[in-house]
């Protein structure tokens, strides 16, 4: 039809104007399939049935150790921090939970109620980097993104000191009998010891890495101190003395992020971001030549952030950046559960003093509190040990409980577990060294004697 000289003619635009005014304007991939799928349905058909969305079809991946499906692990989401949760800790009997956030604050909770009970004031002005408690419970640290180490009363909450170092800060622990604060520096590639009652300076040691200092932490009898590097060494330094005990050089084949002792002090773990976990026999002076150690593998899929052992060391427990928890049975070096449901990275866990509980802190905000009291009746556990040939039994030596393979003739595989076995080892060959330096004595006596 022809058009009158007075109407006007719809405005043409190019088609690469169309197209960019499209992409400013359009809604995320998300909005437009719930767009779609809302437009499908008729709110005024009541008796109708609604059409289902398209599905299509994806690949099926399993993963064993899939709590929510699977295994009915019981667990309690802790969600009151804004931001990503570096740091958690079981305190008072258990009975409480220590937490630290880049939210720029420091929690107390009620483990049981799982409400937050105190925020710590003053509080820092930048985000938490790490928190630490003594064994008694009375007094926690944290260090901070603006250099700085607070102290607090943890009954009273009242903030006992606040120092500034002049570098940052990238881990802080606290001595298990709350005498010493260790502050691994970053630009310093070292530590710093200070008094944890007037956080004067004990030792300042620069330059004990070659890299950065990742993580540090003090063994039980708070005498000594081991520090990880990204430069992949290992370091034991001795408190009353100043200086280094131990060196294990290229411990890992990728940075190593954290460490953790045993109860007694003769192991410390290590995570790196290799994916693997290592233990290491820091106890007898045979190692230091040996290097020997047991390596947990195939139990992250991504690099591991966090390790924690249990007070028995009976079990070990690892948070990666696969968002996962892995729990790992020490005797035999495999892993034994993996708890699944954070949604993004795990950068700490803790064990309960009971065995009956794990703690994670995540980067999704947010803490899981696990209940591992009855894991070895879950059928999932089962059926993976029947699998690997696994059974439980009570090591003669320390009376740990320990899994072995049923198929293993060994003797002492069968009552000793893994740390027994290792210290066995190396007491024969201390007591070899030991004989052959006996006889290299007699010998030269002997020749003495036929000099004389």
């Amino acid at each position: 039809p022809s058009v009158s000289a007075g109407a006007r003619r719809p405005c043409t635009l190019p088609w690469a104007t169309v197209a960019r005014a499209y992409g400013r304007f359009k809604l995320p991939i998300s909005e437009a399939r719930q767009m779609r799928l809302l437009s499908a349905l008729d709110p005024l058909a009541v008796g109708t049935t609604s059409p289902l969305p398209e599905k299509h079809p994806v690949s099926e991946r399993l993963f064993w150790g899939d709590q929510e499906p699977l295994s009915k692990i019981r667990f309690v989401s802790l969600a009151y921090h804004e931001q990503m949760v570096s740091s958690c800790h079981f305190c008072v009997e258990d009975t409480k939970i220590l937490s630290g956030s880049y939210d720029c604050t420091v929690k107390l909770w009620d483990a049981v109620d799982g409400v937050v009970i105190r925020n710590f004031e003053p509080g820092p002005r930048a985000p938490v980097l790490e928190c630490s408690i003594t064994a008694d419970s009375k007094r926690i640290i944290a260090a901070s993104y603006d250099k700085t180490v607070r102290a607090w009363d943890l009954e009273t909450g009242k903030l006992l000191w606040k120092i500034k170092h002049d570098n940052f800060i990238v881990s802080c622990k606290l001595s298990p009998d709350g005498k010493y604060v260790v502050s691994a520096l970053d630009v310093d590639f070292g530590i710093c010891i200070m008094d944890a009652v007037n956080a004067t300076t004990v030792s300042h040691v620069k330059d004990l890495h070659k890299r950065s200092v990742t993580a540090c932490c003090f063994d039980h009898d708070s005498q000594k101190v081991a520090s990880v590097s990204s430069d992949r060494t290992i370091k034991i330094w001795d408190v009353m003395s100043q200086a280094t005990l131990l060196t294990i050089t290229k411990a890992h084949t990728n940075s190593i992020s954290n460490c953790c002792f045993t109860f007694s002090g003769h192991f410390l773990c290590t995570s790196s971001w290799d994916k693997t976990l290592k233990i290491w026999d820091v106890h007898t002076g045979e190692f230091r030549n040996r290097g020997a150690c047991v390596t947990l593998m195939q139990g992250h899929e991504g690099s591991v952030s966090s390790c924690h052992f249990a007070r028995d060391a009976s079990f070990l427990v690892s948070g990666g950046f696969d968002k996962t928890v892995a729990i790992w049975d020490v005797g035999e070096g495999c892993r034994k559960f993996s708890l699944k449901g954070h949604s993004d990275w795990v950068m700490d866990v803790a064990i309960s003093n009971s065995k009956k509980w794990i703690l994670s802190a995540s980067k999704d905000k947010t803490m899981r509190l696990w209940n591992i009291e009855e894991i070895d009746q879950i059928p999932l556990v089962i059926e993976y040990k029947k699998a690997k040939g696994l059974k439980v039994t009570q090591c003669e030596g320390c009376d740990r409980p320990f899994s072995i393979y049923e198929s293993d003739t060994s003797v002492e595989t069968f009552t000793k577990c893994v740390f027994c076995r290792m210290d066995a080892r190396h007491s024969s060959a201390d007591v070899a060294s030991t004989s052959l330096e006996r006889e290299d004595s007699l010998a030269n006596g002997d020749s003495k004697c036929k000099d004389d």
